[in-house]
């Protein structure tokens, strides 16, 4: 087993999220999701989030994302840490999948609020203090309250949690709601200065500005060279130009967020980087469909300027 890298803060820089690729006959195809890591740790990678939402993970049994888990250490070697999605309707589902993410010698786990149950506050506290305590691993707890749980973590449940575990290192805040965000950011750092948060894509500028401290990205193993400029723009604070590509960002989004994650995976193969279609219920894009993606990219300037093939 490679040496663990445990965290002691959230990682700075960008937090790339690997896609899950499949093979024709629907099964996980390791091979290429090894290629995948690697492609996203020569982008410079600060660390890597494994079976996140763009993964699929709705989509994969508990064993595959087991699988994943253990290919993901693996194939990184402690040259990154790991950070493990372990998110569940239920609780004993993602105290399982934690405890088995500390035996394959991830750095942390994430988790959001439970899935279709819309749990009181005290239940969510109770929710995530399970997973913490599970594990001597650092945890990330993951609110989106209008595009996943329903519900998202209050202030008041944010700062419990902060005082009752050291462990708890930070929170993806992935409403796109920026009163929240700075709301969850004011009160979790009244608490804990260097308490980390970020929201789930590239939106670097509202993210990184108003108190963030990393970005995670969907892109990353589409366009690395675009979303780094992002970052160090943004971070540099030469604002007007990160402006301008902020803007393409959010031409690129509007486009992936439709029948999500498919979008996505169909941007990879347009790269020359196939990682498969995804699983039911979401498909495969068009020939059509692809061809309108690509000349978006042309038109972006991101498909002559990134890099093409593994």
């Amino acid at each position: 087993m490679a040496q663990r890298r445990v965290l002691s803060a959230v990682p700075r820089g960008i937090i790339h999220v690997p896609v899950t690729p499949f093979t024709p006959d629907n099964k996980v195809d390791l091979d290429t999701f090894a290629r995948v890591i690697e492609f996203l740790l020569a982008q410079n990678a600060a660390s890597l989030c494994i079976n996140l939402h763009l993964a699929e993970s709705l989509n994969l049994t508990l064993d595959e994302r087991k699988l994943l888990a253990e290919a993901a250490v693996e194939v990184t070697a402690g040259r990154v840490p790991v950070i493990v999605h372990v998110s569940m309707p239920g609780t004993d589902h993602a105290v399982d999948l934690a405890r088995h993410a500390e035996a394959a010698g991830a750095d942390c786990v994430i988790a959001i609020a439970p899935y279709y149950w819309k749990p009181s506050q005290a239940a969510l506290y109770e929710h995530f203090s399970a997973i913490m305590s599970a594990t001597g691993l650092p945890f990330i707890a993951y609110s989106s309250p209008t595009i996943m749980d329903g519900i998202g973590i209050a202030p008041a449940t944010l700062v419990k949690l902060i005082e009752r575990f050291p462990k708890f290192i930070g929170l993806k805040e992935a409403s796109h709601n920026w009163e929240k965000y700075l709301e969850l950011g004011r009160a979790a750092k009244k608490v804990r200065p260097d308490f980390g948060l970020f929201v789930g894509t590239e939106w670097m500028i509202p993210c990184l500005t108003l108190g963030g401290t990393a970005c995670m990205s969907i892109f990353g193993g589409i366009a690395p060279r675009f979303v780094h400029a992002l970052y160090t723009a943004t971070t540099g604070g030469a604002l007007k130009d990160a402006l301008e590509l902020q803007y393409k960002f959010s031409e690129l989004y509007q486009i992936a967020k439709v029948e999500y994650p498919a979008p996505t995976k169909a941007m990879w193969e347009i790269m020359g980087r196939p990682v498969g279609s995804p699983r039911l219920p979401n498909r495969p894009l068009s020939l059509e469909a692809k061809k309108e993606i690509r000349n978006t990219l042309e038109t972006l300037g991101l498909f002559d300027t990134e890099p093409h093939g593994w």
